[in-house]
């Protein structure tokens, strides 16, 4: 069986080169991972990526070497639920207004859940070089656009054009709302200065 020996590697290559191991893999084969301390945060990882399709055996518990037998049991990340759109509005957001996002380390897309205060808005702004699709989730709003205001409620979807102008308010009840896009690194949501008493955060 193939033996991967990261104790000598640099700490930024380890987890790379490890997760380059397991993807060369094939369905049904596995590799013996050797470290110098229970690689918690590792599995962490491929619990987030891999849920259900990985297998994690512990071979030798240290105390100066740790083996780990890592199997591939499925081809790929299997279809899984990652979240639930009727109970994340109970999650507090962070600064930016970000209740949920997805955490997968390999993935092509990004999602949010975004949920702006009563009175909150997001300040005019041109946004990315990529196309956005929102869907309403709770409360009521106004999307101000180039030309004309959209009227935002529960159950609507709405379309964001690469490079749109775009401003958003939030209604008396708030307004909540799941963002998908392409997966863009740079694409983050900050706090920004308020504009209104209520406060304001910047996104897509």
């Amino acid at each position: 069986m193939q033996e991967l020996d990261v104790r000598p590697l640099r700490k930024p290559d380890k987890h790379p080169t490890i997760f380059r191991t397991y993807e060369a893999l094939a369905v049904g084969e596995s590799f013996v991972l050797v470290n110098n301390h229970d690689p918690k945060h590792l599995r962490d990882e491929f619990d987030a990526d891999h849920p259900g399709s990985y297998g994690w055996d512990y071979l030798e518990r240290g105390p100066a070497a740790w083996r780990i037998r890592i199997s591939k049991i499925a081809g790929t990340p299997l279809p899984r639920v990652v979240g639930d759109t009727t109970t994340a509005g109970g999650a507090e957001p962070d600064a930016a207004g970000v209740q949920w996002k997805l955490q997968m380390r390999e993935r092509d897309l990004d999602s949010n859940i975004i949920r702006l205060e009563p009175g909150a808005g997001i300040a005019a702004h041109t946004g990315p070089d990529l196309d956005v699709l929102v869907v309403v989730l709770e409360g009521a709003g106004t999307l101000t656009t180039e030309r004309d205001p959209v009227e935002l409620r529960a159950g609507a979807l709405v379309w964001l054009p690469r490079r749109s102008r775009r401003q958003f308010d939030a209604g008396p009840e708030g307004l909540r709302y799941l963002t998908v896009h392409q997966r863009r690194s740079s694409l983050v949501l900050d706090a920004a200065p308020p504009r209104r008493p209520a406060g304001s955060v910047t996104a897509q």
